[in-house]
């Protein structure tokens, strides 16, 4: 399972962002994303939920305890995707998908309603 420094360097680099601008972002210096992503120190968990809430991934996404970017909120819609067959047969990557773009539409339209 991945690690926080994984996850973060990750993030980092799928958001075209040097280590200096994440430190901006964080309000921490570059070389202490460096450690960061190395392993080397551990954020605190302010830091941690900063990074969380600027890549909008869940705090278990972030500390490697899931695959899932986030979590589905609606009951729901889990329900729906779950009771149907073809949903329990695909790969974990693709349910993945699903459940983050399930988490994308529902950021899009959360000031619409």
């Amino acid at each position: 399972m991945a690690t926080l420094s994984d996850r973060l360097k990750e993030l980092r680099k799928s958001n075209n962002l040097t280590q200096a601008e994440l430190g901006k972002i964080l309000g921490v210096g570059k070389t202490t994303v460096s450690m960061y992503e190395t392993s080397n120190s551990t954020p605190s968990d302010e830091i941690k939920l900063k990074i969380s809430e600027y890549f909008t991934v869940s705090l278990d996404y972030l500390l490697g305890k899931t695959d899932s970017r986030n979590y589905t909120e609606d009951p729901n819609i889990t329900i729906a995707l779950h009771s149907d067959t073809d949903y329990d047969e695909l790969p974990k990557e693709a349910k993945d998908e699903i459940n983050n773009f399930i988490e994308y539409i529902k950021q899009k339209y959360k000031d619409k309603k």
